[in-house]
């Protein structure tokens, strides 16, 4: 037989074989809680996470991992369940088929996954290369990998590009295939698992050592997290990495001690994992291929290129992404079960 521990006090309540009937003071309301949802509370322990084994990615990406827009067309509910689980296993999908004719349809596209979140730079976006915008993405450079939003408190958990088009008029035209701005993806939970076995200390560092980041090249714009951050954020567990936060560019003045050292050697072997050839997935997108992926796990960059890109996209917030992965994926006593333990 269950018992209640001794600091639990209601008014009235009946232990029974199925649960626990409580009678409460203020209104005399009854409620029933069964012993599978108490169980865990008992015990001082936190609702199971969704169990969800995560495939690591290298140069070859995953051959499961697009959908074509259509499908969106047929069965919304199931194509994003699609979507999402591949996002949430992968780190990243990609969606053919999209129309370029207007940008309009990817956003309509990323809005059935979730509202898109509002940044300094705007909502949803669409643009070509601009220097006055005083950032590394709207120019032409090559860009290592890196994620993004390392400066604020609650990075964008999901992110997504479409390239609508690439021409070079001073050549007379050009494809994407010769103009350059390759796609660079790095699986950061791969690399850090690599770290992890290769040079345990520095991946120790990594997930120890806080350092400052900050947003401030643009007028008005001065942005920086609630706290310090380590490059690898690691779960309550203190055993999974959880969150990856790597832009140089974003970086503010390292601290000072003891430790600082041992973080710049850390950094550099990271880095070191970061560039190898096997761990980078490089591919040229194309018009009417939208790629969504987890900015929380999953570190993008490019090459650089000649002409005129023009791309679309837009930042995704995790917790909402995953609410419309877990409501596409299971059922509804399974998302309680994971939600609030019942």
């Amino acid at each position: 037989m269950h018992k209640l521990p001794d600091n639990i006090q209601p008014s009235r309540w009946k232990v029974g074989e199925n649960g626990l009937e409580v009678q409460w003071l203020h209104d005399s309301h009854l409620s029933f809680y069964n012993w599978d949802f108490l169980e865990t509370y008992i015990k001082g322990e936190r609702p199971e996470p969704e169990n969800v084994p995560l495939k690591y990615f290298g140069a070859a990406g995953h051959p499961d991992s697009s959908i074509e827009y259509e499908e969106f067309g047929k069965n919304e509910r199931q194509a994003v369940g699609r979507l999402t689980d591949m996002i949430r296993r992968n780190g990243f999908a990609l969606v053919t088929g999209v129309p370029t004719e207007t940008a309009a349809t990817t956003e309509d596209l990323l809005e059935k996954i979730t509202f898109i979140r509002r940044t300094h730079y705007g909502g949803f976006y669409d643009f070509i290369p601009d220097l006055a915008l005083a950032d590394a993405a709207y120019t032409n450079e090559p860009l290592p990998v890196h994620t993004d939003n390392t400066y604020f408190s609650d990075p964008a958990g999901i992110q997504a590009f479409h390239l609508l088009s690439h021409t070079d008029p001073s050549s007379g035209g050009g494809s994407e295939t010769t103009l350059g701005g390759e796609t660079l993806l790095v699986d950061g939970f791969y690399a850090a698992e690599l770290l992890r076995k290769e040079c345990p200390d520095s991946f120790n560092t990594l997930a120890s050592f806080r350092f400052p980041c900050h947003a401030s090249g643009n007028e008005g714009i001065a942005i920086s997290p609630d706290m310090l951050y380590p490059v690898l954020e690691l779960d309550l567990d203190q055993n999974t990495v959880h969150r990856i936060r790597w832009n140089p560019n974003d970086r503010g003045v390292i601290p000072l001690g003891e430790d600082t050292m041992k973080w710049y050697e850390a950094e550099k072997k990271y880095h070191e994992i970061l560039r190898r050839e096997e761990l980078v997935y490089q591919f040229q997108l194309k018009p009417g291929t939208v790629l969504i992926f987890d900015n929380w796990r999953v570190l993008h960059g490019r090459t650089a290129f000649t002409g005129m890109r023009r791309i679309c996209g837009g930042y995704l917030n995790r917790d909402d992404f995953i609410s419309r992965w877990r409501n596409t994926n299971f059922g509804k006593r399974e998302i309680f079960r994971q939600v609030i333990g019942e």
